[in-house]
């Protein structure tokens, strides 16, 4: 799924046919496939500028098929064909010539785009002699190069003028989008708003998917009667909850609406990426992103010995670096300090384990992984209207509120006194940020100093 800047893959898995046919897949070095499809698509002879626009367009249509997940969100286990019929000519073993060879190991970083738009091009191109198209005519940019015209111009001639070529550093492997577990209720975080701004985008071509008025990250009940409807419309169970094939259904419609794999693609905007939750923290990075996570890595510390324990500050410092290097060393993962999607995966579940666990003898309760907001009803509503109440006592400022265990209009009220009073944003949502301060409050004027759950673990786990 879309959910971020477009990057060079390491490598290309290739299937050498058509797509539903029982041909082998091969997977090479991404300037190795860019190599071999020049090297098939071109003639070395011809001038260097044309070779140059070319490698271009070849390097941008493949980019395309890889960051829309064309394929792989269609249920195949590859990124391109090598059939014409469908994407570009691949011949597996195949001849290199080294002037294309020497080229693309300059160019291959570089893409094409549309000014003020993030995806790569969807470069089409033909031969321009035994066939035509919309898009690039590979002849016609040999006397373009011939009459003068730059690389930028040849492509500007056949894609517009409002297009730019992009030099990218970030080189990775390709990993599937796909989180790894089922979102449902109670759910925070980056997946979950780029399945709301997707399902938001699809809904203008299919309008009985109810739009999500605040695409904020937070998996609630309007984001599920979303994904029903939407798996009711495209005959998949309708659970409410997005699994693997739900996520990658949602991909593909949403590639589909806004034609991302097609010449005259809607585009995709920078502002359409922004997210309120960002998909990899780091050291440098502070805000509530930074805090929540350290939330839960302060938990899994106090359970684990091998975790290094940590302050809650909301600022990615040396000391969250090393506890997350200490987590990632514990749980098997490259022990690089930097909170990824695996990591934050990995770290979320150990809490869930720890949570399901809970002693039940504690001072204040974990943070329950349910966003607790107005119209919400749950046990974990009643504990933080106890929690509410007591705090009343000591602050004018904050209402009592009784305990119904319903999320009502003066519980967002006292929920937003508080925020206002602890510096947190007050909008009335409980999250594990506002939980932890309001949990913290009660259990220091209640229990004393130091009786937080993560600093008076139950038990501790040794791995």
């Amino acid at each position: 799924m879309l959910s971020g800047e477009p990057f060079i893959p390491q490598t290309v898995t290739v299937h050498l046919g058509a797509p539903d046919s029982n041909a082998e897949n091969v997977t090479v070095s991404f300037p190795d496939y860019i190599k071999n499809v020049a090297s098939g698509e071109l003639y070395p002879t011809w001038p260097e500028n044309a070779l140059r626009a070319n490698i271009h367009a070849i390097v941008s249509f493949v980019l395309n098929r890889i960051y829309t997940e064309w394929y792989r969100s269609r249920g195949y286990d590859f990124d391109i064909t090598g059939s014409t019929q469908y994407d570009q000519v691949f011949v597996y073993g195949r001849e290199i010539f080294d002037n294309i060879s020497r080229l693309t190991d300059e160019l291959y970083p570089v893409y094409v785009r549309r000014i003020g738009t993030v995806e790569p091009l969807f470069t089409a191109f033909c031969n321009g002699t035994t066939s035509t198209c919309a898009g690039l005519s590979q002849w016609g940019t040999v006397g373009l190069a011939e009459d003068g015209k730059t690389p930028l111009e040849i492509l500007q001639y056949y894609y517009g003028d409002d297009i730019e070529l992009v030099r990218s550093a970030n080189i990775r492997s390709a990993t599937p989008t796909y989180p790894g577990r089922v979102l449902n209720i109670g759910e925070v975080g980056a997946d979950v708003q780029t399945i709301q701004l997707q399902l938001n985008r699809i809904s203008n071509n299919f309008p009985a998917i109810p739009k999500i008025a605040e695409a904020d990250g937070i998996y609630d009940d309007r984001t599920a009667d979303a994904v029903r409807t939407f798996q009711e419309i495209f005959n998949l169970a309708p659970t409410g909850e997005v699994n693997e094939s739900t996520w990658y259904e949602i991909s593909y419609i949403f590639t589909s609406v806004k034609r991302l794999a097609e010449l005259n693609s809607e585009g995709l905007r920078q502002s359409e990426l922004e997210r309120s939750f960002p998909a990899t923290l780091q050291p440098g990075d502070s805000g509530n992103a930074v805090r929540s996570m350290q939330y839960y890595l302060a938990v899994v510390g106090a359970y684990y010995a091998s975790v290094l324990p940590i302050s809650i500050t909301g600022t990615y410092d040396d000391a969250t670096t090393a506890s997350v290097r200490s987590f990632q060393q514990t749980f098997g993962l490259p022990p690089t300090g930097i909170t990824d999607r695996q990591t934050w995966n990995d770290l979320y579940a150990a809490y869930l384990g720890i949570l399901e666990s809970q002693p039940n003898d504690t001072c204040v309760q974990l943070y329950p992984d349910l966003v607790l907001r107005e119209g919400v009803t749950d046990p974990a509503v009643r504990t933080l209207q106890q929690y509410l109440t007591y705090l009343s006592q000591f602050d004018a400022s904050i209402p009592a509120v009784s305990d119904t265990g319903y999320f009502g209009p003066l519980t967002r009220s006292a929920v937003q006194a508080f925020q206002r009073q602890y510096g947190l944003t007050p909008n009335g949502i409980v999250g594990a940020v506002t939980w932890d301060a309001i949990a913290g409050a009660y259990s220091d004027r209640r229990c004393g100093a130091g009786k937080r759950p993560y600093q008076s673990p139950g038990y501790t786990i040794t791995a």
